[in-house]
């Protein structure tokens, strides 16, 4: 009779934690008024870009995000240049998150030698317990190309170098797997190589993440240029990627027809055709530091 006591009072103690773990699960579901409690999601991507273009995501407060990002030559040269490894682009750029839902990041590319700022802001994110279905993002950004000009005493020397962009991200995730973005893009450029050519690009960015492993997932990113599209000058980018997540670094690898790394550049400046195999190999790396925390411990990116 004591061993059968012995027993029950043994399953009882293993039963009781695991009783109280889910009855805390299912109260964390709900607030104080017993109603869905509101979570914002995460991780609809990993990085806080897509490939090329800016995603839905944010980083947390008070974490910084190094980026580098390489863009090799044209793969279809063959051993000319090695399929593309012997030439190779670049941006190096630090990302801030100040909130949960406000960043601003800086960079420089090889590419024009350009200088490029940008702030993002989600007036509205995505969230369970009622709130909305879907993410929207604003982000406006400015370019200054640093290259020397052939006539240096014009008298817009400075004016001229500057570029702007302007987006609207709508997205959701819609599963652990699945993610889908829309980018409406307006890109002004003060000054055009052509005549022909427009200051104002109007552009449709769609992005998206389907996650295949826990650390693997897969990614696409393209934009429509709706107009400023001439004949052998330039075309739509798209770019096709695989996201490798190795503790605190994320590895994007990637192919695209791009060879600008801004929104300004690959928006307008993107001459490679899918069709004609004038497409790169890329890679974009990306480690996150903690500059400080805000308030307890940090969240998780």
């Amino acid at each position: 009779m004591h061993i059968v006591h012995v027993i029950l009072l043994g399953l009882l103690a293993i039963a009781t934690p695991t009783f109280s773990q889910q009855t805390e699960d299912l109260l964390s579901l709900v607030d104080k008024d017993g109603q869905p409690k509101k979570e914002f999601v995460k991780s609809a991507f990993k990085s806080s870009r897509v490939i090329n273009g800016h995603s839905m995501e944010f980083l947390s407060p008070g974490l910084m995000d190094f980026r580098i990002l390489h863009r090799f030559g044209l793969i279809n040269q063959g051993y000319s240049n090695f399929f593309g490894l012997d030439v190779a682009s670049m941006r190096m750029g630090f990302d801030f998150g100040i909130t949960r839902n406000l960043m601003l990041g800086v960079g420089r590319s090889t590419f024009r030698k350009e200088l490029d700022g940008f702030v993002k802001y989600a007036p509205i994110q995505q969230s369970t317990g009622g709130g909305s279905p879907v993410t929207v993002a604003l982000v406006a950004g400015m370019t200054i190309n640093t290259v020397p000009r052939a006539n240096p005493t014009l008298k817009n020397n400075f004016s001229s170098r500057l570029g702007y962009y302007y987006q609207a991200i709508v997205g959701r995730k819609f599963s652990e797997a699945f993610t889908l973005q829309l980018a409406p893009t307006l890109v002004h450029t003060n000054l055009v190589p052509l005549a022909a050519q427009s200051n104002d690009v109007v552009a449709l960015g769609v992005g998206g993440r389907f996650k295949v492993s826990k650390r693997i997932a897969l990614t696409w990113d393209y934009h429509h240029l709706f107009n400023g599209i001439l004949e052998g000058q330039n075309t739509h980018p798209l770019s096709l990627g695989m996201d490798v997540e190795t503790g605190g670094h994320v590895f994007q690898l990637h192919i695209s027809n791009a060879v600008g790394m801004n929104e300004r550049a690959f928006v307008t400046e993107t001459t490679g055709k899918w069709t004609n195999a004038d497409l790169r190999f890329g890679f974009n790396l990306s480690r996150v530091f903690q500059l400080f925390k805000r308030t307890g411990k940090a969240e998780a990116w």
